[in-house]
């Protein structure tokens, strides 16, 4: 089987500007190309459309990931193209990948086999400079409150209590805390400041939540950047930094248009990380793909109880946005991992692990199912290593949560191998009506919702936090920020805090590190256990694998 960059590099792309017309109906004038096979497309337009009042969302999410892999955008992209195999309108909103994670531990971000987007080099590598507009937003707003400070600090902005950080979109440890400004009077003043990778912006976080320009800026506008001597907030329009924030934006806002292997439409735009962010796409494209299609696929970061969480809490509660029905993503040699199973290991039977493993599966499923109530299929990615008995074991385990498991090949087969899927998919939408329900009620004190989300989705007993805090909650509480939800940072390996602990865990408690206001994006993130803003490289990164030839040929990427 060739490698996925190999299966990319091998396909036959369409003009852009013809897949918009033939599967989607937008006229030439529309697009704004970036080359032949990518595009963006014109707000103007898209608000010129009319809602598609039976379009249907799909959710792909996952159980908790593990070093196995689950496929869960390869399902994403695998889904769409078997929903246009079947002859359904139909396309997928991805995120857009992070250079962090493609020189890091994973390589490449857009599926996976014969279930990929492309140009797949593209799309990982730079794509139409989106998340670059995106830390240059955010840095300019650093640079204009350093530059405020020194010029005589009008607004009084206490230099102990800056909370604006900047951002470079790679996986750097050594920038998670710096000092600025040393050098002499001439550079500033000196202060403690540091990076965060650039999904964990709230610039991100307010460009896939915004619904247009002027909201863009509206939002950007609202952001915290800091506190006065006498603890009064400043704001980013207090320092007049959002305007030119969002002419830097101006263009990156508008959705991406690319395409499948099989030639079907794929918005992707935006790339939130979901365990330090809220991990969906644009509303903006999601929203546009529901005017577009009768069948919009979206996936959301990592397992349920964090990217499926944050859709259903955050962006749904913002946008008006309600999934029809859900996908988890799963494997078996994942669940034998979880059940206990070494690496090393997995790809052997093993009917006592997977047995144990099922658990985590499971917990996912009814989180969807009763927490979140929506009807559910579960997506087994198929290896050939699965065995008649595991694949036995895992149906019968699953029976009594009524959510039809099935056998995907779409990573072998592209859209035929993912034709059960979606017409389980198709069938569960029109025979299962939603119950459609948030974790949390949007009046619960703030300490309330990251409870619920704690001892609802992740099976713990308690969350905890030192009075330092509990002060801080307390004072965005009594602050006016009470009503908004809760965007929890924690690790993605695990129900708990801990990512050793497999499976799903329970009774355990969650530990509240810190909390951070992302006032506009209009969230509040509790920061729990060892969960970085910063990721930091492998020891053997996948940039050590990446290279180019002689005629500019892309080797390596996954």
């Amino acid at each position: 089987m060739p490698s996925d960059i190999e299966i990319a590099q091998k396909a036959k792309l369409e003009r852009i500007s013809k897949v918009a017309a033939a599967k989607l109906g937008i006229p030439e004038e529309a697009l704004e190309p970036y080359g032949h096979y990518k595009s963006k497309v014109s707000l103007d337009y898209l608000d010129s459309l009319k809602p598609r009042p039976n379009a249907k969302l799909v959710l792909v999410t996952a159980m908790t990931p593990t070093p196995a892999g689950e496929g869960k955008t390869t399902t994403t992209v695998g889904l769409g193209d078997a929903l246009n195999y079947i002859g359904k309108k139909a396309m997928i909103c991805l995120r857009e990948p992070s250079l962090g994670p493609v020189f890091g531990m994973k390589g490449g971000a857009a599926g996976g086999g014969y279930a990929q987007v492309v140009p797949m080099e593209d799309i990982n590598l730079h794509f139409t400079g989106d998340f670059n507009a995106i830390a240059l937003a955010n840095n300019l707003l650093a640079a204009m409150l350093d530059n405020h400070i020194y010029h005589g600090n009008e607004l009084g902005i206490d230099v102990r209590r800056v909370t604006w950080r900047r951002v470079i979109d790679m996986n750097d440890r050594a920038l998670r805390d710096i000092v600025v400004s040393l050098g002499g009077s001439a550079n500033g003043y000196p202060r403690e400041d540091g990076f965060d990778i650039v999904p964990a912006s709230e610039v991100m976080a307010i460009f896939c939540l915004s619904t247009s320009l002027e909201d863009l800026k509206e939002r950007l506008g609202k952001i915290l950047v800091g506190y006065t001597r006498d603890q009064k907030p400043v704001l980013a329009r207090d320092l007049q930094a959002h305007g030119a924030m969002t002419v830097l934006l101006k263009d990156a806002i508008k959705p991406n248009l690319v395409q499948t292997l099989e030639n079907n439409p794929a918005f992707i735009h935006g790339g939130p990380f979901a365990n330090i962010a809220h991990g969906c796409n644009s509303v903006i494209a999601t929203s546009s793909a529901m005017k577009l299609v009768d069948y919009v696929v979206t996936e959301a970061g990592f397992g349920a109880d964090l990217g499926a969480e944050k859709f259903i809490d955050i962006k749904c509660r913002k946008s008006g946005l309600r999934p029809d029905a859900v996908v988890v993503v799963a494997t078996i040699r994942a669940l034998k991992y979880h059940g206990g199973v070494d690496l090393k290991e997995v790809n052997k039977e093993n009917l006592g692990a997977l047995e144990k493993g099922i658990a985590n599966l499971e917990r996912h499923v009814n989180n969807v199912r009763n927490h979140y109530g929506l009807p559910c299929v579960v997506s087994i990615n198929h290896f050939n290593f699965d065995t008649p008995a595991e694949i036995e074991l895992l149906r019968k385990k699953m029976a009594h949560h009524e959510a039809p498991v099935i056998l995907a090949r779409h990573w072998a087969n592209g859209g035929k191998g993912a034709e059960e899927v979606a017409r389980t998919v198709i069938k569960l939408i029109e025979t299962t009506p939603t119950n459609f329900k948030f974790v949390y009620q949007e009046s619960a004190p703030l300490w309330d919702k990251i409870k619920a989300v704690a001892t609802k989705i992740y099976g713990a007993a308690d969350i905890t936090a030192d009075s330092k805090v509990r002060a801080q909650i307390k004072k965005l509480q009594e602050d006016g920020y009470g009503h908004y939800p809760v965007c929890v940072a924690k690790t993605q390996y695990s129900f708990s805090t801990d990512p050793q602990l497999r499976g799903a865990p329970s009774d355990h408690v969650v530990n509240i590190r810190e909390v951070r206001l992302s006032a506009g994006a209009e969230f509040i993130v509790p920061v729990c256990g060892d969960i970085m803003t910063m990721p930091g490289l492998s020891k053997v990164p996948a940039a050590t694998k990446i290279d180019v030839d002689a005629e500019g040929k892309v080797l390596g990427l996954f």
